[in-house]
């Protein structure tokens, strides 16, 4: 479906031809980081559509339903933003249900989500299967740290100031902003523009 044009529009086109320029064919993993989730999200909705609308199937995840339960969490502590950084998301199941089988392409299945973390319970399995073409989106906060950045094809990075306690401790530690392939200013959200550094 041609989408309408407007300047956020062109703008992903343009992020999205980039995407597909450096990474050929097959299965490819797209990252997108960022402390205003609702930003985050919305961009990563958009820039899957604009893959689609450009021939690639593209599938939407987020590590929002990759968290850990309350009772799983409680294992680690006191309820804390550094608990919530360091323990809060459940990245085995991540890899092991989505990230690892959806690279393995083919008929094998993946699922995009495993938890509801507003009813705090899990979710049955949805098991979805991909062209040998197709990209994954997927967003999340922390999502640039390092025991998650080899699984990305390619890392995104909507600037703003850390907005929690959790995430200062984030961008402290794992300095997302050096390890990015796009810096991305969202202060007008209809007009994104990508921003230039030396470790860009």
């Amino acid at each position: 479906m041609k989408l309408v044009s407007t300047p956020r529009v062109e703008y992903l086109r343009t992020l999205a031809a980039e995407i597909l320029n450096l990474n050929g064919r097959g299965r490819v993993i797209v990252a997108v980081d960022g402390a205003d989730a609702a930003a985050r999200t919305a961009f990563a909705d958009d820039l899957a559509a604009v893959l689609d609308e450009a021939g690639t199937p593209a599938f939407r995840a987020s590590l929002r339903y990759f968290q850990r339960s309350r009772e799983d969490a409680a294992r680690f502590g006191a309820d804390t933003p550094e608990r919530h950084y360091r323990h809060g998301y459940d990245y085995s199941a991540l890899r092991r249900v989505l990230l690892e089988p959806f690279r393995l392409g083919g008929s094998t299945g993946f699922v995009t989500q495993v938890f509801d973390p507003d009813r705090d319970v899990w979710i049955e399995p949805t098991w979805t299967t991909a062209p040998a073409d197709a990209m994954l989106v997927i967003d999340g906060e922390f999502i640039n740290r390092g025991e998650l950045r080899d699984a990305w094809n390619y890392r995104i990075l909507l600037e703003s100031e850390a907005t929690s306690e959790a995430d200062y401790l984030y961008q402290k530690e794992e300095r997302p902003r050096q390890v990015v392939s796009a810096v991305i200013d969202l202060s007008q959200r209809h007009l994104p523009q990508r921003v230039f550094s030396d470790s860009c």
